[in-house]
């Protein structure tokens, strides 16, 4: 029987008394350190959830996430068990839990009911306004996807994987610039690649054909490498860093700081950790020299911890540029994603 999503672990846990908002922010953080550092069991899906409850103030619809989840989990568990899936090798079911999902996921599926009623599901596409989050951060969640049908690479991927770990079949996340997408083995393919924005499977080629991926940044481990569970929880810090300076704004850098320097403990290659880490030092900096009306930074030296902030950023930075790393426009992103589209024999892997 599939699970259903229940939070009585987040409601039990949070005592859902009036919290200071920030506080969420700490609650949530507490729940996914202690995931990381094995004192509770290591959950995906809770730590994305905690993230997106901490930002909704604890105003998450947890009755429409879990009917909606549900009803994904039965169409994917109905499809593996029937025949429209053919697959021989010695990871048959793990494999053919794989195509469900994908399936379930990017294409629309009929459901006979009865012999008068066929129940149509829609497939989930890709969210084209504010594709990044840069606006309506929400625009990342699992939960707003769920909800619309409508997510982007980063709500989409995630809600494969959450998929994934349902059904006990292994999952990697794995990073390209600004993206998130799937990793996978099959004993007759190797390593394949997932696309869910374009519902395809691309060479690596086409991650190689951004522009913006160095042999560097790929030998470096900052894109392409398959994340492991652990490091897929840890990156839902940044995840909560990012949308704690969405709501609060980017004046206190403290709890971003902590956010990044756990997911750096478990995954120290994490591009999205180092950036965020080094640009809410940055922002910080910046806002004292303007509130003090100083125009170099060095002014600021006094203060011993300012002087030790401004040095690790500029190391940060630096390290990130010698590991291979190059900013991407957005521009430019929406068009690497075009690519997909609009070249598919091109970048494709033909025998998927």
């Amino acid at each position: 029987m599939i699970k259903r999503i229940l939070f009585i672990l987040i409601v039990n846990s949070c005592n859902l008394e009036v919290y200071p908002q920030q506080a969420y922010c700490e609650q949530a953080y507490s729940h996914i350190e202690n995931m990381l550092s094995d004192k509770t069991e290591l959950n995906f899906k809770d730590a994305v959830l905690f993230t997106e409850y901490a930002y909704y103030d604890g105003r998450l619809d947890t009755q429409m996430i879990s009917e909606e989840y549900e009803t994904l989990c039965r169409l994917i568990n109905g499809l593996s068990q029937s025949q429209l899936i053919t697959y021989i090798d010695r990871d048959k079911e793990i494999i053919t839990k794989h195509a469900a999902i994908f399936k379930v996921l990017t294409d629309t599926v009929l459901i006979p009911v009865d012999s008068m009623l066929i129940y149509e599901h829609k497939p989930l596409t890709y969210d084209f306004e504010d594709p990044l989050g840069q606006t309506d951060w929400a625009k990342m969640f699992v939960s707003k996807l769920l909800e619309k049908g409508k997510g982007n690479c980063h709500s989409l991927p995630y809600l494969y994987k959450i998929l994934a770990d349902q059904f006990n079949i292994p999952c990697h996340l794995a990073f390209a610039p600004n993206h998130i997408y799937i990793k996978l083995f099959s004993e007759k393919s190797g390593w394949y690649n997932t696309e869910l924005t374009s519902g395809t499977f691309p060479i690596d080629a086409w991650i190689i054909a951004s522009g913006y991926v160095t042999i560097d940044a790929i030998r470096n481990s900052l894109y392409m490498d398959t994340l492991s569970n652990k490091q897929a929880v840890a990156n839902c810090l940044v995840d909560l860093a990012q949308g704690y300076q969405h709501k609060y704004g980017k004046d206190n850098p403290e709890f971003v700081i902590k956010c990044c320097n756990k997911v750096l403990e478990y995954h120290p290659t994490n591009v999205k950790a180092i950036l965020t880490k080094a640009e809410a030092q940055k922002h910080y900096i910046h806002s004292l020299m303007k509130a003090k009306n100083l125009k170099s930074p060095e002014s600021l030296f006094t203060d011993q911890s300012i002087k030790d902030m401004y040095s690790e950023m500029e190391s940060l930075y630096v390290e990130l540029h010698k590991s291979g790393y190059r900013q991407m426009p957005e521009e430019m992103y929406m068009q690497w994603l075009d690519l997909l589209r609009k070249e598919p024999d091109k970048y494709s892997n033909k025998e998927l």
